[in-house]
């Protein structure tokens, strides 16, 4: 990050080397992601994405077989709340480890947007259907899953399918995997979120695409959770379009807010640091009129933000930002 330098009373520019992100977490530049594949730390993230995706179809698909076994006891909310619930938790214990994907939607829209390394993408996402596969052979087993599963009309089937048109679920699925991939995006790759709330926001919006979408498409958001069960019970019908769709949703989530991202720094950050540059006196003496002006430049995209106040940067770095 360049040094802000010659900061006076009228206009002030400063270049910033680094202003759009490309790094996890949205602090750093792109990394740089070299060495072998197979490795310590790789297995333990592999590992981390199987206990955190087997720990989620698991709990989710067993809230929703005791609802329908048991006289809909758990209901559609409660169903909801097992799901973000069990995400948050995973979150929390895994994200340090592996990031806590869960989802090959969201390994393959991190990696688009050079979030995550490309060449780790298809380890993870054999990890997490091998997880969503082994809970629902687990859900199976439990509960005796075996007589008419396919047909709806038999045992309680714990995959996902359409209850409307197969357009109407496409549609669903995609609105429901962008709003998850836009949050994921904002709380946990941009710095300027409060990242300790990351989990609760991902969980909260697990809940809330399940209570709108749940009992139009399934709210899957996942092609792991679609799948483990489709291949245990020999279920492909609309298959498809559980894996398609939440695909494109998280890419356009993810390019959404990538969009919106202006800085890979806060703007407290931007700003604060550099205050001191203005003395005292040429804060008093600024005038009413005059405008203290900082400019921003992304050299690789050619984009200025312009920060400006009505006087000077003031005491407390107060300034309102716009793009140029």
């Amino acid at each position: 990050m360049a040094e802000i330098s010659n900061i006076t009373t009228h206009a002030q520019t400063a270049v910033f080397d680094d202003i759009e992100d490309g790094g996890s977490g949205g602090d750093t530049p792109a990394p740089v992601f070299s060495g072998p594949l197979v490795s310590v730390s790789f297995v333990q993230k592999l590992i981390g994405e199987f206990v955190g995706t087997f720990t989620m179809i698991f709990a989710g698909c067993s809230a929703i077989v005791v609802n329908e076994t048991y006289g809909k006891p758990v209901t559609l909310p409660g169903i909801a709340l097992v799901w973000g619930l069990t995400v948050t938790v995973m979150i929390y214990s895994i994200g340090h480890v592996s990031g806590a994907h869960f989802n090959p939607a969201v390994s393959i829209a991190f990696a688009s947007s050079k979030k995550f390394p490309f060449n780790q993408v298809p380890g993870y996402i054999a990890a997490q259907v091998l997880g969503s596969t082994l809970a629902a052979t687990a859900l199976r087993l439990v509960f005796h899953l075996n007589e008419n599963v396919c047909s709806l009309k038999g045992d309680v089937y714990v995959g996902t399918y359409p209850s409307n048109s197969t357009t109407t679920s496409f549609v669903m699925e995609f609105i429901a995997t962008f709003n998850l991939m836009f949050v994921i995006s904002a709380v946990a790759t941009d710095k300027r979120a409060t990242g300790s709330l990351a989990g609760i926001a991902i969980g909260a919006t697990i809940v809330l695409d399940i209570l709108f979408s749940g009992p139009i498409s399934g709210a899957s958001m996942n092609p792991a959770r679609s799948l483990g069960p489709a291949l245990i019970w020999g279920c492909y019908k609309d298959l498809w379009l559980y894996i398609i769709s939440p695909v494109i949703g998280a890419l356009s989530g993810a390019w959404t807010y990538d969009m919106l991202r202006s800085t890979n720094k806060s703007y407290s950050e931007i700003i604060r640091p550099n205050c001191n540059k203005v003395s005292s006196r040429d804060r008093q003496e600024a005038s009413q009129d005059e405008i203290c002006v900082l400019r921003v430049i992304d050299s690789d995209n050619q984009k200025s933000f312009i920060c400006s106040s009505p006087t000077d940067i003031n005491d407390n770095c107060n300034v309102t930002c716009k793009l140029a």
